[in-house]
């Protein structure tokens, strides 16, 4: 597939999985790659930039304004640093209580909405309607894609299960909303979740059991409940496969013509392979279970052996989610 066509087939992809499993790294992979198509992108954390700002080489937090990420020059930057891609790339934060104030603000009620958050209240209006809050910061991301300020807007969305709390909530306000401009607002969102040329939901996973499990459920839940889109897979955390594991590393030694390992470190080198051996095989294993029981094609991801994850990283991650996407059928 063409990874530019493939970054144009939604206006907005929301990126979910469960907590650990690298949702935000991935997240910011995907901006990074869309942007090397040439695509202007807008990354959005929900409630708080978490991890997002250090994979962009940042130290402060994401507010509610736009942040400049990578103005898209295509240049190297000062200092030998990692290379601009063509696009640009943003960063801000979407949070609940910001987005009730500038619904009100929007609805000629700014002096209400300041009196709610001089006396505290604001939690108070927020919580009487369920769902209200996710609609919202929802209903906002719908008016950033239709304002089109950006070619692709990506959505670092919350663990799993308030993911789906996230994106079936409109839904529920719809139906629960007799009339009005709250429903309408509702109704709109829901529009947007399934229109697949508007919005698709990306699923992460690790190749574990639990992960994978959760994924397969997440997966069907998101078509029955929401029906949006779902694009690949991206099993996220794939330790790159190793040959010749079974080797005896004294002979492995001789046969590289290098002085053999001691008695000491043969056997911690033999361990080591039967653990990498172990975990190759567990999550050979995964992948082709998430492959067997969810109709979805599945992009992989590399484990990279770093503490730290930032740009350089980030950039690696991005070449093979290109290379992956490319693959697709």
């Amino acid at each position: 597939m063409d990874v530019s066509a493939f970054c144009r087939q939604s206006n907005v992809v929301v990126v979910a999985g469960k907590g650990g499993v690298g949702k935000t790294t991935v997240t910011a992979a995907l901006a990074r790659a869309a942007a090397t198509c040439g695509l202007d992108v807008l990354v959005i954390g929900l409630d708080d930039s978490g991890g997002l700002p250090a994979l962009f080489g940042r130290s402060e937090p994401f507010g509610y304004d736009d942040v400049l990420l990578d103005p898209g020059t295509g240049e190297p930057r000062p200092g030998g640093g990692p290379r601009l891609v063509p696009g640009r790339i943003r960063g801000r934060v979407l949070t609940s209580d910001a987005a009730l104030l500038q619904y009100l603000g929007d609805h000629g009620l700014g002096r209400v909405s300041r009196r709610l958050v001089q006396t505290g209240a604001l939690d108070v209006v927020a919580t009487a309607i369920p769902g209200l809050r996710e609609m919202l910061v929802l209903a906002r991301v719908k008016q950033i894609e239709r304002d089109r300020s950006a070619d692709l807007v990506v959505v670092d969305a919350p663990a799993t299960g308030h993911a789906l709390t996230f994106l079936t909530s409109s839904s529920g306000l719809a139906d629960a909303a007799r009339g009005g401009a709250l429903r309408s607002q509702a109704e709109q969102v829901v529009e947007m979740l399934a229109d697949a040329r508007r919005c698709q939901v990306l699923l992460v996973a690790a190749p574990e059991e639990t992960p994978v499990n959760e994924a397969i459920e997440t997966a069907y839940r998101l078509e029955d409940e929401v029906g949006v889109h779902l694009g690949p897979v991206v099993v996220n955390g794939c330790y790159p496969v190793l040959e010749h594991l079974d080797a005896d590393p004294v002979e492995a030694a001789r046969a590289a013509g290098v002085p053999p390992p001691s008695r000491d470190d043969a056997e911690r080198l033999a361990r080591a392979a039967a653990f990498r051996s172990t975990r190759q095989q567990l999550q050979a294993g995964q992948v082709a279970r998430l492959a067997r029981e969810l109709p979805l094609p599945l992009v992989t991801l590399p484990y990279l052996f770093s503490v730290d994850l930032g740009g350089p990283e980030i950039e690696i991650l991005a070449s093979s989610l290109t290379d992956g996407i490319a693959a697709l059928p």
